[in-house]
């Protein structure tokens, strides 16, 4: 099997990578995949170890890290991806922003976006995504975060956006995903909810 080249790509997408590659791996294929940074390969060893399969890995001359992931008995083959997804009931994830975190906005906006895509990859997607205050910035025209929004939506996830927030920011006619919902629907949603993240 070919190396999956993930230089330079951030957390997650090395171990996304590699996952989609497992899925389609036969039992006792190895799946390889090349870092440059020890955290993306300390991660990539995690996700086998919890995948049941084993790896290692090898540092090349120029600093890069190729780490091998060998698919496990009844693992691979597509085993992963022979069910539809299935929505994670009763889990609602709460955007108050358009940023992930306190500190750096730049670097909030980078975490904020790798969260949502790495939603669109869980094997059971979330039932609700609720966004208000500045998060309603990330479901309107221009957003980087509407591809894999709609990816989410696609999966049955339903996508709710502050009214009140949309006309304070005067963005309501730039909706681009999702209905338009009021305080009294996302409290209800956030209290009824199995499981809450707040973002």
């Amino acid at each position: 099997m070919e190396i999956i080249n993930a230089l330079g790509k951030p957390c997650p997408i090395p171990v996304i990578e590699a996952k989609k590659a497992l899925r389609k791996a036969a039992p006792g294929e190895t799946v390889r995949v090349l870092v440059d940074n020890d955290i993306s390969r300390q991660n990539l060893e995690k996700m086998a170890k919890g995948s049941g399969c084993a790896s290692s890995f090898e540092t090349q001359a120029d600093g890069n890290i190729l780490v091998s992931i060998s698919v496990a008995e009844g693992a691979g083959a597509g085993t992963a991806e022979a069910a539809p997804p299935i929505r994670d009931e009763g889990l609602a994830v709460a955007f108050s922003k358009n940023t992930m975190g306190t500190g750096d906005d730049a670097l909030g906006a980078i975490l904020v976006k790798a969260f949502i895509y790495s939603l669109t990859e869980l094997d059971n997607p979330p039932e609700t995504l609720l966004f208000f205050n500045s998060g309603v910035r990330l479901t309107i025209e221009g957003s980087n975060a509407l591809a894999d929004l709609k990816t989410l939506e696609s999966k049955g996830t339903i996508i709710s956006s502050c009214g009140t927030c949309l006309d304070f920011y005067k963005v309501k006619d730039k909706l681009a995903i999702g209905n338009v919902t009021n305080m009294y629907a996302i409290a209800s949603a956030m209290g009824s909810a199995g499981k809450l993240i707040n973002i």
